[in-house]
């Protein structure tokens, strides 16, 4: 009469480390994010330097992957310019609630308006590829308001509610009139004019200036 002297067991030799099987796609995940922030933030420093026609090499040779890991994921340019740009409003978005943790109301909002116009500066390096007329881009400026106007409204409601700026305003008026001050001017140098009329802006929604 023969007995099982364990048959049910495991194999030692094929035996898979516990959890193993589990971290792999894990590590691969995470890999594939990090190459993922790498080729957006190489991408939106290439864009401001050499524009949104730059070779695609030059990105990935900035981010350390592969061309094909770019194309992988962005197939057409439209869609890695869309990417940068719906990567840069949520970073902005996202500022808001740290911003508010850490400073007075009203200061808070000075400074979310602040990390605005460096949002703005990357969107206007886009802006020929923006106004090509190229359809991918026609869901950005829904995307845009979406997301930036709570950001904002949230601390806009703090600041009227502590007395610190005026309550006239709203938060979509705000972001078009940022918007509008970013845009260049003949005779000006675009980047110091900008700070200062932004600067003008924000004195005049204080209601605790001198």
């Amino acid at each position: 009469m023969s007995t099982n002297t364990g048959q049910s067991g495991s194999d030692p030799d094929n035996a898979v480390e516990p959890g193993k099987s589990e971290r792999a796609p894990r590590r691969r995940r995470v890999d594939a994010q990090r190459n993922l922030d790498a080729v957006l933030e190489a991408a939106k420093t290439v864009f401001a330097t050499s524009g949104v026609d730059a070779p695609a090499k030059e990105i990935t040779d900035l981010a350390g992957v592969g061309v094909g890991t770019l194309y992988r994921h962005f197939p057409r340019r439209s869609d890695l310019v869309t990417a940068v740009l719906q990567r840069e409003i949520d970073a902005c978005a996202a500022a808001g609630p740290a911003l508010a943790a850490a400073n007075t109301p009203g200061v808070a909002v000075a400074k979310w308006i602040h990390r605005y116009t460096e949002f703005l500066s990357t969107k206007q390096g886009l802006a020929a590829a923006l106004h090509s007329g190229d359809p991918a881009f026609d869901a950005l400026p829904g995307y845009f308001y979406q997301r930036l106007e709570p950001a904002l409204g949230s601390l806009l409601d703090d600041a009227m509610a502590s007395g610190e700026i005026r309550t006239d305003i709203s938060a979509k008026d705000l972001l078009d009139a940022v918007a509008l001050l970013c845009q260049s001017v003949p005779g000006e140098p675009g980047h110091e004019y900008s700070k200062r009329m932004i600067s003008v802006l924000i004195d005049g929604l204080s209601t605790t200036r001198s």
